[in-house]
């Protein structure tokens, strides 16, 4: 809330965690101010590689790393499996398993808007750190998320995040229903080529 007295609420938008089997809420993660702009992009699902199907939602060993902040900690760790999870990776690998299983994360859900709400990947994450404490410690950083909308294709009809994505996409076709058709005439035609 802004120090003044008509100001309008502003709601934020952030990122919901949830355990994909149960549906409970393990995280929430709420951006701290509004963002000036939203950048989408949509291209066609395409396989990516041998086996890339079976797996879409697994990781398969910590990300890469180069900055800490701690208060950042909650975006950081949708990119690294838990340290419980390495250590029973281990113990697998250890007491010679053949095939060791990829670490399937919290499904993270994007939240934009109450009608805007869409299982997603975490891609990428970028975080520079600005201004600091006399003990170092950032007091302001940018962050930068590189989501990917997860469809059923992905997670599949029977996953949580294919159910969530259906509820998203029967949003979006209700909002395309309301849209005004447009007339041939005002594309300069008065009808199409035979």
């Amino acid at each position: 809330m802004t120090g003044f007295p008509h100001s309008p609420r502003l709601t934020r938008a952030g990122l919901v965690l949830i355990e994909p089997g149960s549906g409970a809420v393990r995280r929430i993660v709420a951006l701290q101010y509004a963002a000036e702009t939203l950048s989408r992009r949509l291209s066609a699902q395409a396989v990516e590689g041998e086996g890339a199907r079976a797996h879409p939602l697994r990781l398969t060993g910590s990300a890469v790393e180069t900055g800490l902040f701690p208060a950042l900690a909650a975006l950081e760790s949708m990119l690294h499996p838990t340290v419980a999870q390495l250590e029973r990776q281990g113990a697998q690998r250890r007491s010679g398993s053949f095939e060791i299983t990829p670490v399937e994360p919290p499904l993270a859900l994007f939240v934009w808007s109450r009608s805007r709400v869409v299982p997603v990947r975490l891609a990428e994450l970028s975080i520079t750190e600005e201004f600091f404490d006399p003990a170092l410690n950032p007091i302001r950083a940018r962050v930068s998320l590189t989501l990917r909308v997860l469809s059923v294709s992905d997670p599949g009809f029977d996953h949580r995040g294919g159910g969530l994505f259906m509820a998203y996409l029967q949003g979006k076709e209700a909002l395309a229903a309301r849209a005004a058709a447009g007339q041939l005439g005002e594309l300069g035609l008065g009808g199409l080529p035979t």
